[in-house]
């Protein structure tokens, strides 16, 4: 396969853009790298890609910070919402507003299950858990690239880790209230201290209630998450956290496309049941970790992640467009979902010097196991019964259809352990290298009580990865690096035959830069992936997947972040994703994935200033999304269009302890459409909303 001339000029651009950044810096002469400052929207390290504290610069990958005060500036509540913020990260459809799901690189993993992030490290998006809130979430880490040769099975594209709010010894209590439109209110109290001299707790916590720009829709959520350290020894700390969660909010598939056309009906139509009421989703989690360190130069640390979730309710979706272009046949449904995921690891870190040479050593186990249970009961429309609404004059409070029937009734199973070794090497100043490898061996059985079948499928998968790093200044690197991944795949097929794992090869090259004060941080990527036996929607059950054969991702990033003149900060990123389908027996070979766009953007400037005896700042932002492929079936003519949307920030601290705080998202009220499954179920994008904030802390 020949590269393009654009996949040429974008490994130029890797090659040649350090240069020019560090000549343009008029800084540049001196090596001096200055520390120890606060840098808002900067960081210089990151934990989840190579499970040590690594230097962002000697990273052989891609990977962004997004820190705790880039966060609040922009109010970031959902942690999908942050994700917007980085380069090369895609929404997709999210089961009717019921969990986070997005694409990294193109690749979104199985679609019917939210995509897959780690919390501290562990896996925590198996199961039913809900869209996740930030009321704990101190950063969230986008690590590009798979991660299977540490956290076994993943996704190519990249991996999430957020990080949670620790316990500190220093007191601090904080309580915020916000209230926007939609009669949309959230309370929120983050409280820390000591409670001994070696025992500190923390205590994060939300409440969110309101309407939407939807018609008729409510929600209501919370989530409660105590957390505490016990420094054993000065050598031995032990540390747990808690967090529950509920979130009650109406199934939402959203709008449609009338014979392929958007807009013939208002974003804030609902079409399904408001006497549907809510879908309740409970997720209770569990995180307990112990570190000891032995001496300067080695230490142990090991985890266990408990997490149970359910999922419950009614919905009404669209099934069914009429000739005539507004008379819309609906199913009934009731979810009734459950899950368990334990998880645990233990891991021996390690440094040993060899002349010049100095070995970071990281050797660990793993092992999880997962337990899903699902009852869906349906009610199909037909001539007699079509449960039908007017798309343009719709009128809510039919006569529910009087009989479902048992649509899918189903247990898997999962179980896996892991043995990996990881050798971050300092060869000289200027060169270092990463060298990693991973075994996993996993089985998984499921059992189809409807049809009475069960399967099971075991295997094993070897993931090596390889990075080198090349840093001619203290300032300014070049990586290159190699990786295979794998992901054993959830369920089966309609017809009960389970998935073969899928697979995965990717390269990435690419160039870092720091401005020479140290508040600016730079990163283009260039990568090609490689991915078989991946799943998409069967585009003729959409409860179950299907396998699209093979699938390549080919792309160019460039992510900005930090300060670039005093006391005005800039977070920008840029991505051109082109994805397609390879080789395949049921979708059209050439066909782009659905819901990734080409060309992507995103821009934040937030200037401070002194205000009478305070400081107040101020900002605005841009996030623009090309054109994507609107249909689970690949081969469709449906598109969702590109769309550009502003965001307004303020805020004013009239002393240390108050700030107030106004954002506006949608600044122009931009009728635009976030992502899609089919014509029938579209997710429209939210419109203007306003927020304003009181937050004080004693």
């Amino acid at each position: 396969m020949h590269a393009s001339p654009r996949f040429h000029l974008a490994l130029f651009l890797a090659a040649t853009y350090p240069l020019a950044a560090s000549a343009a810096d008029t800084d540049s002469s001196p090596e001096v790298v200055v520390v120890g400052q606060k840098q808002p929207y900067r960081s210089i390290s990151a934990t989840g890609a190579t499970k040590t504290d690594t230097l962002l610069m000697d990273l052989p990958q891609s990977a962004r910070v997004l820190t705790a005060d880039l966060l609040q500036d922009v109010g970031v509540v959902k942690f999908s919402d942050a994700l917007d913020l980085a380069s090369g990260i895609a929404r997709q459809s999210n089961l009717g507003g019921l969990w986070d799901s997005y694409a990294m690189r193109g690749f979104t993993g199985d679609p019917n299950f939210g995509s897959d992030f780690l919390v501290n490290g562990f896996n925590s998006s198996r199961g039913y858990n809900g869209q996740r809130d930030s009321a704990n979430t101190n950063t969230v880490e986008i690590l590009k690239g798979p991660a299977s040769a540490l956290y076994g099975r993943g996704d190519p594209g990249g991996t999430v880790n957020i990080t949670t709010k620790k316990p500190l010894f220093q007191p601090s209590q904080t309580i915020e209230q916000s209230v926007g439109n939609y009669s949309t209110y959230r309370t929120a109290v983050d409280l820390t201290g000591p409670l001994s001299e070696t025992v500190a707790y923390r205590l994060n916590a939300a409440y969110q209630n309101g309407n939407s720009f939807r018609d008729t829709e409510h929600s209501e959520s919370y989530v409660i998450s105590p957390s505490f350290i016990w420094m054993i020894s000065p050598d031995t700390t032990l540390s747990y956290e808690m967090e529950a969660v509920q979130q009650r909010t109406p199934f939402d598939r959203g709008v449609l496309a009338v014979n392929g056309r958007l807009g013939l009906i208002p974003n804030s139509r609902f079409l399904g049941e408001p006497g549907d009421g809510p879908i309740t989703i409970k997720s209770l989690g569990h995180q307990l970790f112990v570190q000891h360190q032995f001496n300067d130069d080695w230490s142990l640390q090991s985890g266990l992640s408990y997490r149970e979730s359910s999922l419950e309710g009614l919905s009404t979706e669209a099934s069914k467009l009429l000739a005539d272009g507004r008379t819309l046949w609906r199913q009934h449904r009731l979810r009734d979902f459950s899950a368990t995921d334990t998880s645990g690891r233990l891991e021996l870190l390690g440094k040993v010097a060899t002349g010049p040479v100095v070995n970071n050593l990281l050797f660990g186990v793993d092992a999880y196991r997962f337990d899903d249970d699902r009852v869906l009961m349906r009610a199909n429309p037909t001539a007699a019964a079509p449960y039908a609404i007017d798309i343009y004059n719709p009128v809510y409070g039919q006569s529910v259809p009087a009989a479902m029937t048992l649509n899918i009734s189903t247990k898997e199973k999962q179980r896996a352990h892991g043995l990996y070794a990881q050798d971050q090497i300092d060869i000289t100043k200027q060169w270092k290298a990463l060298i990693g490898v991973r075994y996993d061996n996993y089985t998984q059985t499921f059992d189809d009580r409807r049809f009475l079948r069960n399967t099971e499928q075991s295997g094993n998968a070897t993931s090596p990865r390889f990075g080198i790093v090349y840093q001619p200044l203290k300032t300014l690197s070049f990586y290159a690096s190699v990786s295979k991944g794998f992901r054993p795949s959830s369920g089966t097929t309609s017809g009960g035959l389970p998935f073969a794992p899928e697979s995965s090869r990717s390269y990435e090259v690419g160039t870092k830069y720091d401005a020479a004060n140290g508040k600016l941080s730079s990163t283009l990527a260039v990568y090609k992936i490689q991915k078989q036996n991946v799943l998409t929607v069967d585009p003729l059950d959409p409860n179950y997947s299907v396998a699209a054969g093979e699938v390549e991702s080919r792309g160019v990033e460039l992510d900005v972040s930090g300060e670039i003149v005093r006391n005005l900060r800039l977070t920008a990123a840029y991505a051109y994703t082109d994805t397609k389908i390879t080789k395949d027996n049921l979708f059209k070979v050439g066909s782009a994935l659905p819901d990734v766009p080409k060309n992507s953007a995103n821009l934040l400037l937030v200037q401070d200033f002194k205000l009478g005896d305070g400081v107040a700042s101020f900002g605005g932002g841009a996030n623009y999304v090309g054109e994507r492929n609107g249909d689970v079936a690949v081969s469709s003519n449906f598109k969702l269009p590109a769309y550009t949307t502003y965001k307004m920030i303020a805020s004013y601290k009239p002393t240390k302890k108050l700030r107030i705080s106004l954002n506006v998202d949608n600044l122009f009220n931009k009728t635009y459409y976030a992502s899609s499954y089919s014509q029938l179920w579209v997710a429209p994008g939210t419109e203007r909303t306003i927020t304003l904030k009181a937050q004080y802390k004693f």
